[in-house]
């Protein structure tokens, strides 16, 4: 993970409970794994507003390497 913050944050007591059950993890590891769902939420979100606005021309069949040799 490389470089990391530290912290204070005031948090509903039973959320962070419920969570950390929810992961099975520790705190930080559970707020971790909260703020990568949020990123790829917004990720999700990017690509669902590009739906129908991109043109990709693409062979299925070539770009899986399948070939009838």
């Amino acid at each position: 993970m490389g470089e990391s913050r530290r912290i204070t944050a005031n948090l509903p007591p039973k959320l962070l409970e419920e969570a950390c059950a929810a992961t099975g993890k520790g705190i930080t590891d559970t707020l971790i794994f909260g703020l990568e769902l949020v990123r790829r939420s917004r990720a999700a979100s990017k690509a669902q507003a590009l739906k129908g606005r991109l043109r990709i021309n693409v062979d299925l069949e070539l770009s899986r390497e399948r070939s009838d040799h």
